[in-house]
């Protein structure tokens, strides 16, 4: 084999490879659009959504107490609330089940699951 062809074919091995890995996406990454929180009715993001950018002080009755696995995909920067709070009874009463993070992806989570009612956007958790 000449030079010239190990070159070809060690070049066109890598742009194969670099091409792979640059549309692979995560296999459990949340199906969730760009600046909003999704909840969704079963765990591992499967099920029937529902995505929000904004707060909600009573959600709709298909995810309402019936939340398994939750995302948060809003935008984050100085000043901005980008984590969401969610609580157990509408108008951000009861308890808060669960607090996720910017980017903060949760397939499942026992203590949380089945229990949201409203959320909220804070600077925190």
């Amino acid at each position: 084999m000449t030079m010239q062809r190990i070159i070809t074919s060690a070049a066109a091995a890598l742009l194969a490879m670099t091409g792979a890995l640059t549309v692979s996406t995560p296999a459990g990454a949340a199906d969730c659009p760009s600046g909003h929180f999704c909840a969704w009715a079963h765990s591992n993001f499967d099920g029937q959504r529902a995505n929000w950018s904004g707060d909600d002080g009573w959600w709709e009755s298909y995810i309402a107490d019936e939340d398994s696995s939750w995302a948060n995909h809003g935008i984050s920067g100085p000043g901005i609330k980008d984590h969401v709070k969610v609580y157990s009874r509408a108008h951000q009463g009861g308890h808060m089940t669960i607090c996720v993070t910017p980017g903060q992806e949760v397939g499942s989570n026992g203590a949380a699951n089945d229990n949201g009612d409203s959320h909220t956007w804070a600077m925190s958790c």
